[in-house]
């Protein structure tokens, strides 16, 4: 540990989906401490997933009481903290209790869906799409504050007398962290705000016909600001004084964390499911392709800076599928080995719809399909199509990409658990015939915060600065040959077409 005794740092709170975090950062963009708790799932009913939010926060309180003590400084020496968050997760609140009036309804809850298909009228899922940028879908937060205003008693008159506060998790932080029912600041950031498809992406305000429509009253919503600029100061606890500087969601974060400050860069996330982001530049590009337009971050009174968005829905969760269901793996990192010791995927292909297919089809009606077995296929074969199925995941969302925006992705900059496995990397630089970058801090949500929050306050000085922290760990570049390259996607491309209208109107 170096000495901490007179230096300067950021720290950055992470509230996620299954965990809070506060890691500590220097200038350099180093980690100098973490602390991490996990926090309860709950599940009333298949497909709801829901949070306790007093948990929640207890538990920021503790790990960035306990990042200080590791660090070993003192809140005089922390410039300023940034905040990121699960993106979506929706909490109402009382403004005079502090107290919440349920649960958090959680980014993944399915309770929704009914509600969506209605709000689509005759129109569907691209009913707001125009505004918003998002498909109507149970994923985003506005039709979740609609379902808890329709379903829990008095709530909806509470929220028109003005009582009720509604926020995404970042809102949630920063109110209580700025004095919560003692003045504490009612906002969210663009990139938040673009995520519940309330706020119009064109003009970066809540919109009124959109809320006239899912009947969500103005009174609820947080007051909108950029993703870097001093929303407050902390209130009380062990960073009292210090400012609130910066929101972001975990997927924006983790594109600022990786510096991806020009048209055309993009990073990916291989976690349990894996999201992958673009820079699109100043420009709001609408997608007909199955990606979501969003808001990548917003520094101070800058103009904006858009991205377009694509999510996988299984990636990293195929490979515990294997370990934990199949158990044709003891532990996820032997897939590798496993796939290393035949030289292709024996003409097998694994399409893991194991909860329909995300971007760029949207089909909820497909499941899983393993295609091209032979007698041939032996179980290192379909490891080696496990991994492939992530790499060729990514190819289709990339494509996607260049359809709506017309941009070439120069590079992918890559984070999340499965970026150790070096086949996988290598494989999707071959598929996608560009390079793969994976860098030196790993913790680039977390460190995303930091940097937006460290602009704020001058601890750094531009984007420029940011770019020179930045160091890369390793690189893959493509070696594959173009012919082969193209084979292989026309056969994946097949197998996914065959899981399609596996589940019929009456599943």
């Amino acid at each position: 540990m170096p000495d901490t005794a007179d230096r300067e740092y950021i720290a950055a709170i992470d509230q996620g989906t299954t965990s809070s975090r506060c890691i500590v950062f220097d200038h350099d963009g180093r980690v100098v401490s973490v602390d991490q708790k996990e926090h309860e799932q709950i599940f009333p009913k298949p497909g709801w997933v829901e949070h306790d939010a007093l948990e929640i926060w207890a538990n920021v309180q503790e790990v960035v009481a306990g990042a200080l003590e590791k660090a070993k400084i003192t809140k005089d020496q922390v410039k300023a903290i940034g905040i990121t968050n699960q993106r979506e997760t929706t909490l109402l609140w009382d403004k005079n209790t502090g107290v919440p009036v349920h649960h958090a309804i959680v980014w993944q809850d399915t309770r929704t869906d009914a509600l969506c298909r209605m709000l689509g009228r005759n129109v569907g899922q691209d009913r707001f799409r125009r505004q918003t940028g998002l498909p109507l879908s149970s994923y985003f937060a506005g039709p979740k504050i609609r379902w808890l205003l329709d379903n829990v008693e008095g709530l909806r008159e509470r929220a028109e007398r003005g009582e009720l506060l509604f926020g995404t998790m970042d809102s949630w932080v920063i109110w209580n962290l700025t004095g919560g029912v003692n003045g504490g600041v009612h906002v969210t950031d663009v990139t938040n705000a673009s995520r519940t498809m309330l706020m119009n992406l064109r003009t970066l305000a809540w919109d009124e016909s959109i809320l006239a429509s899912m009947e969500v009253p103005a009174a609820v919503l947080p007051e909108i600001r950029s993703s870097s600029e001093i929303y407050g100061t902390a209130k009380g606890g062990v960073l009292d004084g210090v400012p609130v500087a910066s929101a972001l969601g975990d997927q924006q974060a983790a594109l600022f964390g990786q510096t991806c400050y020009s048209v055309g860069e993009g990073k990916s996330t291989y976690g349990t499911g894996t999201f992958l982001l673009m820079n699109t530049g100043t420009e709001a590009i609408n997608s007909y392709a199955g990606l979501v337009t969003t808001v990548g971050y917003r520094i101070g009174d800058q103009q904006p800076v858009f991205a377009l968005e694509g999510s996988i829905a299984v990636t990293g969760a195929l490979v515990q599928w294997m370990r934990d269901q199949m158990g044709l793996i003891k532990s996820a990192a032997e897939i590798e080995t496993l796939a290393l010791s035949v030289e292709d995927n024996g003409g097998a292909y694994f399409v893991p719809a194991f909860s329909g297919l995300f971007a760029p089809y949207w089909r909820a009606d497909a499941r899983g399909v393993i295609a091209g077995l032979t007698r041939y296929v032996t179980k290192a074969h379909l490891a080696r199509a496990v991994l492939e199925a992530t790499a060729w995941q990514t190819r289709e969302i990339v494509d996607a990409m260049k359809k709506d925006s017309g941009m070439e992705l120069t590079t992918l900059k890559v984070d999340g658990g499965m970026t150790s496995n070096n086949l996988l990397m290598q494989s999707i630089s071959d598929f996608l015939d560009v390079p793969v970058v994976r860098p030196m801090v790993s913790e680039t949500t977390c460190l995303g915060a930091a940097y937006a929050a460290g602009l704020a306050v001058g601890f750094w000085s531009d984007v420029e600065d940011l770019r020179r922290n930045w160091r890369r760990a390793a690189e893959w570049t493509p070696d594959m040959d173009p012919a082969e390259r193209d084979k292989e996607y026309q056969f994946w491309l097949k197998a996914v077409q065959r899981t399609m209208g596996w589940l019929g109107e009456e599943s």
